[in-house]
């Protein structure tokens, strides 16, 4: 997890287009600035990132899904709950599901876990357009090098 780069997907571990799931680990780092005042003393992982890996970790399935044609972008979050803290150090499992895809949008369910224990869950809505971009899709392609990503998804 790069949290200076907003990158917070480590690797992907599973993905099946068939059932169209995916899951994913993350290991959060044991020190970075953003514990500092998150809080002193106490750090835990704040929850908008949490929200932010769900919605990764849902993104890549979509851009499986859709083969790398279209870009998917965040649309709206619901039902968001945290349940648990997530403390430095800890490896999260995030696993997105789809639960409605057309015209032009997309909705998943994700949840992170700690070591097989729910820590937080959200619906998550997506648009998705063209790529705007090569450049914006050349870094889309190393990144799912990076982490992973089946190379027969990548067209």
């Amino acid at each position: 997890m790069q949290l200076e780069y907003f990158q917070l997907i480590d690797r992907i571990t599973d993905l099946n287009l068939v059932k169209q799931t995916i899951t994913v680990e993350a290991q959060v780092p044991q020190h970075n600035t953003i514990f500092e005042g998150h809080f002193p003393g106490y750090p835990i992982m704040p929850g908008v990132l949490l929200i932010e890996s769900m919605a990764q970790t849902s993104g890549w399935l979509l851009l499986a899904l859709m083969k790398f044609e279209r870009m998917p972008f965040l649309a709206a979050v619901k039902e968001a709950k945290m349940r648990g803290f997530v403390s430095p150090g800890e490896l999260l499992t995030v696993q997105a599901s789809i639960l409605h895809e057309g015209s032009g949008y997309a909705m998943t369910e994700a949840k992170v876990s700690v070591g097989g224990k729910l820590r937080s869950n959200a619906t998550i809505t997506f648009s998705h357009v063209p790529f705007p971009n090569q450049d914006l899709r050349g870094h889309m392609d190393a990144v799912a090098r990076r982490i992973g990503l089946p190379q027969a998804v990548v067209p």
